[in-house]
């Protein structure tokens, strides 16, 4: 792959890796999409090195998916913090996002949380606590989830510098 190529991959990776941290875009299917595209042009001249990276990185993507669910959801369920509570939150934060771009995601989440919450038990207290778990359980999602296309990331850069 030309040095352009690699650049374009590179560009579509921070792309994602952004897209993770600002859910706007699927982030971690832009760093699978580019390093599968880099593995299949590069795998005509390096197919072993080409598609052990791609594996390597998939493996990383997929278990940082496996462990962004199970995880945040754990410690949540544990604070006695419910779906539909999130729901409730995932809906404020994408109204949030039109009425102020990017931050309103995360605004809108968090009052949509405290106000669902707030709405079912009735106790400032125990709302604002169920949110601050709530927030917490995101943001351990996406930082597990950041943490893998990093990695991922890491590995691609390792195979490029190996065909190059």
């Amino acid at each position: 792959m030309s040095a352009g190529g690699i650049i374009l991959v590179a560009l579509v990776i921070a792309v994602g890796l952004v897209g993770i941290v600002v859910p706007v875009l699927p982030g971690t299917l832009l760093v699978f999409g580019a390093i599968l595209v880099w593995a299949v042009i590069e795998g005509r001249e390096y197919p072993v090195t080409a598609w052990v990276t791609f594996a390597a990185a998939s493996a990383l993507l997929a278990a940082a998916m496996a462990v962004k669910y199970l995880w945040p959801v754990k410690r949540m369920r544990a604070a006695e913090v419910r779906t539909r509570i999130l729901v409730v939150g995932a809906v404020f934060g994408i109204i949030g996002f039109f009425v102020i771009p990017v931050l309103g995601l995360v605004l809108g989440f968090v009052l949509g949380v405290y106000l669902a919450e707030l709405a079912d038990r009735r106790d400032q207290r125990l709302a604002w606590t169920s949110t601050k778990e709530a927030v917490k359980g995101v943001a351990l999602s996406v930082g597990v989830e950041l943490a893998g296309a990093v990695l991922a990331t890491a590995v691609w850069v390792i195979g490029v510098y190996v065909t190059h």
